[in-house]
Order: C-alpha cells, then sequence, then structure tokens
C-alpha cells in the first residue's frame, strides 16, 4: 500500500513503538510519520506508507493543533509529567485576572529555546541522551508562529488551552514559558493533537483497532498517495509527458492542463490517469534556465 494512515496515538507509546507496529501488520519497512508525539501525548499521528514516504517533507511543513492542560505552580525537567519535579511554587491570587494578558503575549511570531528532553541534535547526539546524562547545552532560541490560543477550561491549578501554530513549535516549551511570564512555573500534565494541516482527530483511526491491511482500506483513516496533498493544484499531463516525467523531465506548456490559474512558485501535484506522479514548483520556462515549466520536488515510482 501507498499512502498515508491517520493513526491515534494512545498515551504510553512513542511515535517509532507506532511506527513499528503498523510495519509489522503492513510487512513492510517502508514507514514514516509526519511529526512526533511524545509518549505522554495522544491524537494524530500521520504515518506514510510505501512511495508516501517521499512526500513527508510537505507534511512536515503543515500547521498543527493541539489540546494542551497545563499544571501551574509545578515545574519538572522534562517540562512535563514524565520529568521529575523540581520547584513548587503558589499561585497569586491574580493568577485568573493576568490570564489573557499573558496568553495575549505569545501569539504571532515568538521565540523559542527547544527543551533538552527534545530529538535535535548537537554533534550528532540527540538532545535528550544529554539530558538523561545530566548534560545541558546551549540551545538557540527558533523562530515560531502562534495562530490560535485560547482558554477552553480553568481549574487550578489546571488550565486547559487549545493551541494552533506552526511546524516546529514545542509545546511543552510553550507551556513552561506561560508558566514563567505567570510568576508560579508550570508544565505540560496532558496532550492531544488534533490536527496536522487538513487532516484531523475525527479521522483517525484507533491504534487498538488496526488489525490487518482490508480493513484499513474500508475507512476514511486511509488516504492514497493523490489525497496527502490535497490542498495542492493539481496539474493533469498527457500521456508522454507523463512518460517523460518518470524519466526526471518536466513537462511544458504543451504538456499539461490545469482548472486553476497557476502562480509562479506555487507547489502543485503532476497527475495522470488520477495518479500522483510528481510534486512540483510552478516556474514557467520563460523564467527559468531550466527546460520545461516545473521544478521538479519528488518524483513517485508506479504504485504496484
Amino acid at each position: 500500500m501507498h499512502g498515508l494512515l491517520l493513526i491515534d496515538k494512545p498515551q504510553g507509546m512513542s511515535s517509532f513503538d507506532v511506527v513499528r507496529q503498523v510495519r509489522r501488520i503492513f510487512g513492510t519497512r517502508k514507514v514514516g510519520h509526519a511529526g512526533t508525539l511524545d509518549p505522554l501525548a495522544t491524537g494524530v499521528l500521520a504515518l506514510a506508507l510505501g512511495e508516501g514516504t517521499k512526500l513527508l517533507q510537505f507534511l512536515l511543513a503543515e500547521n498543527k493543533s493541539y489540546r494542551a492542560t497545563l499544571h501551574l505552580g509545578v515545574t519538572t525537567t522534562t517540562l512535563d509529567a514524565e520529568g521529575e519535579e523540581l520547584e513548587q511554587r503558589s499561585l497569586s491570587p491574580q493568577l485568573l485576572d493576568n490570564l489573557d494578558r499573558v496568553l495575549a503575549a505569545f501569539r504571532g511570531e515568538i521565540k523559542q529555546i527547544p527543551p533538552m528532553y527534545s530529538a535535535l541534535k548537537r554533534d550528532g547526539v540527540p538532545l535528550y541522551k544529554l539530558a538523561r546524562a545530566g548534560k545541558t547545552v546551549e540551545r538557540q532560541a527558533r523562530g515560531v508562529r502562534i495562530d490560535r490560543l485560547e482558554v477552553v477550561d480553568c481549574a487550578l491549578p489546571h488550565v486547559t488551552i487549545d493551541v494552533s501554530c506552526s511546524k516546529g513549535t514545542y509545546i511543552r516549551t510553550l507551556g513552561a514559558d506561560i508558566g514563567e511570564a505567570l510568576g508560579c512555573g508550570a508544565h505540560l500534565s496532558a496532550l492531544r493533537r488534533l490536527s496536522i494541516g487538513a487532516f484531523s482527530i475525527e479521522q483517525c483511526l484507533p491504534l487498538d483497532q488496526l488489525t490487518n491491511i482490508s480493513q484499513v482500506r474500508h475507512t476514511g483513516a486511509f488516504l492514497g498517495l493523490h489525497q496527502m496533498l490535497g490542498d495542492y493544484p493539481s496539474v493533469a499531463l498527457n500521456a508522454a509527458a507523463a512518460g517523460r516525467l518518470r524519466h526526471g523531465v518536466s513537462p511544458e506548456a504543451a504538456d499539461y492542463a490545469c482548472p486553476e490559474t497557476l502562480i509562479e512558485g506555487q507547489t502543485t501535484r503532476l497527475m495522470a490517469d488520477g495518479e500522483l506522479l510528481a510534486v512540483a514548483i510552478y516556474i514557467p520556462t520563460s523564467r527559468s534556465h531550466k527546460p520545461g515549466d516545473f521544478e521538479l520536488l519528488r518524483v513517485l515510482n508506479p504504485p504496484v
């Protein structure tokens, strides 16, 4: 099978635990995921199968949304409930009065320092391995974007928030930074990913219901290659252009049709007979030193 499998990851498993289980069920090593979820977290885990793994780079760039519960007044080593407690602080009587003002400061473009307990690497070594060895290294702040940040429930010391954000956002770090801004500290006590791009939790199949391949084909949790990037414009190639594309030759104006006007620099799906052949950026020949109207980003092998 080639495409995307949407799984509702259970708590207590790592993302790779899920990948390992799917590899066993589908009998293939070609399985990858579009964004790690910590063992504490649940929710949308998008798994690419077969040729779909070539499209992961585009899914990784998609925005994501989460529901997160913060435990105010307690900080931990990992910034979540799996770490050791570092400090307890009292909650100010004015905390709720300050909450909206503090959250407003985190909307839009912000800077985050990645946590030590993360998969980022320093000299080839994951930071979490250094952290487990008791080491802390300097990390550069990175820019991320918070599009939505709203309180959905408040029962102190717990505050539950909904977050929509850009790729690369650490919700653990966001929660800890909000706690510091409130003056009490905080850690993440629960996290559920609600969406990745256009794919939502409602589409996902609970992992414990995944038993065999044939079952998946009859659920909305599996999408074919052409559906993985459904928001990208679809460009229909004629048979000759499709044949040349398989050898890495970019289509020219006479080779394709598109129901919408393409914009220079736009990422598109190059299709033939309903099959996704490639992902490419539209760059008209007149504006490029290369032949053809597209810069090929990923060319797929025909699914079998």
